[in-house]
């Protein structure tokens, strides 16, 4: 089960660097709940999509240098990779945009039930991405 679950994942980050969100989508509950880096949690695939929008309009990342971790009863999975990224249009109260490209590391953590990511989870360093892109 846990490589199974970690195949999962890899098919998430893939499609995320491949920018395929529908089939990133399709890889989630339909109860996903999302734990967003400083912010509310979400829940359900519509708001999962909401977010993916807003973070391709100001956002353009890839994700490299990738290590996934799966706990032993393999239901849950980690992972810890560095985001290199260009802020395209400013996001809400964060500095301005005009183009920064930035190198932040970070790290996601998912629950897998019946073979689809109930739960994500991703922190970095928010501060720090700010002292970047100043």
């Amino acid at each position: 089960m846990a490589s199974q679950n970690v195949e999962i994942v890899k098919k998430y980050f893939q499609a995320f660097n491949e920018g395929r969100t529908k089939d990133m989508i399709a890889l989630l509950h339909a109860d996903v709940e999302h734990d967003i880096n400083q912010g509310k949690t979400q829940t359900g695939k519509e708001a999962f999509i909401k977010f993916m929008q807003h973070m391709d309009t100001c956002y353009k990342e890839q994700l490299k240098d990738m290590t996934l971790f799966a706990a032993e009863s393999g239901s849950k999975v980690s992972a810890e990779f560095d985001v290199h990224g260009t802020y395209l249009k400013t996001d809400g109260s964060l500095p301005p945009a005009h183009g920064q490209k930035y190198v932040i590391r970070a790290g996601s953590f998912f629950e897998i039930t019946d073979g689809l990511i109930k739960r994500v989870t991703t922190y970095y360093n928010l501060p720090q991405w700010v002292e970047m892109v100043k």
